[in-house]
């Protein structure tokens, strides 16, 4: 048995290849697509790996050149003008698909980390962005084309993250449906759990219906007290009912960045409560242009630190691109999922990257 393995760009590709090699008897034992080698190899479409098999015996039995001529004879010139013609046909695909590759090995070289970035969702602006600052640096200013891993440097650059403050108090602010509570159940059980120290939980979010009763169910079951506050005359209070806590959460209601007059609230109660930090939480399936706006709409709270939620609903990460781009607050924690406390991790430089380029998963 003679078993050998081909690489091409394409299945017909490969079908001619161990045709010509083993010949028309040889079977498909399995295919397989495969990665191209070497760095490069991460922003290259993939290769296709057929193996085939044919018998020894076959390729031994087959019949001497002189003892097929008498039966060459015999056959009609019909019969050789479509062996012929279906040569031709063959010649012609292995041509076409000869000059297909070559088009596709210039698109990747054309378009190679810019069509990577614009498959994981990263917007067209920010991919223009990267591609000009990289260009700006002293290294890459006389290069003829600008290189793969030009592009993923200054994405490097741009990742920043940064651990969770360790202030005492801690507010969390962000649109509607961007899973702050449950964040803030995560974070709550994390602290409790790992430092010892004794953790409280305040919520301003009396708007949201069901809203005080999700988070007092995580309280109760966390074992951690619990405030509500209904009006800013309401914070001093909380605030001394939970003075034996080392630290306190505090969630705050979901709020438009299109009423003015709900961030003026948010900012007001903001100002009774004076956070050691302020944290941003921003959904990873949010659309660039209403990412824009929250970020601006949100930055007149100063916030300090970036969460970014719901990683399980989609299953490009190019967001996280661009939110770092527009934003100079750090990213501290990724959450993954609806489980307290578990689906939370907190965000290095490498986990982003590796998310970004698509090579991470979660």
């Amino acid at each position: 048995m003679i078993i050998k393995k081909y690489v091409a760009d394409t299945m017909n590709e490969a079908l001619n290849l161990i045709r010509y090699e083993l010949g028309p008897e040889a079977v498909i034992v399995s295919k397989r697509s495969i990665r191209q080698k070497g760095v490069m190899g991460l922003f290259l479409p993939k290769k296709l790996e057929v193996t085939a098999a044919i018998d020894e015996s076959s390729k031994e039995d087959e019949i001497p050149e002189e003892e097929t001529r008498p039966f060459a004879e015999e056959l009609s010139k019909a019969e050789i003008e479509q062996e012929i013609s279906e040569v031709k046909v063959m010649l012609q695909q292995l041509v076409e698909n000869k000059e297909e590759s070559k088009s596709n090995k210039k698109n990747r070289k054309n378009h190679g980390i810019k069509r990577i970035l614009s498959e994981r969702d990263v917007s067209e602006e920010v991919i223009e962005d990267l591609v000009n600052k990289a260009k700006e640096k002293d290294k890459y200013k006389g290069s003829s084309r600008l290189p793969d891993k030009a592009v993923i440097e200054e994405i490097e650059d741009r990742i920043n993250v940064e651990k969770l403050g360790e202030g005492r108090l801690m507010a969390f602010v962000g649109p509607t449906g961007v899973g702050k509570t449950t964040t803030i159940a995560k974070l709550a059980a994390l602290k409790a759990l790992s430092s010892g120290k004794k953790v409280g939980l305040i919520t301003i979010d009396t708007y949201r219906i069901g809203a005080v009763e999700q988070l007092r169910i995580y309280a109760d079951i966390l074992g951690l007290p619990f405030e509500v506050i209904n009006h800013t005359r309401d914070v001093e209070k909380s605030i001394k009912n939970l003075s034996g806590c080392d630290y306190i959460y505090i969630d705050t209601t979901g709020r438009s960045v299109k009423n003015l007059m709900q961030l003026s609230e948010l900012r007001m109660y903001l100002d009774k409560l004076k956070p050691d930090s302020i944290t941003l939480v921003v959904s990873m399936t949010t659309k660039y242009n209403d990412l824009l706006k929250i970020l601006d709409g949100f930055s007149a709270m100063n916030y300090d630190n970036i969460i970014l939620t719901k990683f399980d609903e989609t299953t490009t990460y190019g967001s996280i691109l661009n939110v770092i781009s527009n934003t100079k607050a750090p990213v501290s924690y990724i959450a993954i999922g609806q489980n307290v406390p578990d689906d939370i991790e907190e965000a290095t430089k490498e986990k982003l990257l590796d998310l970004i380029l698509g090579e991470g998963a979660m």
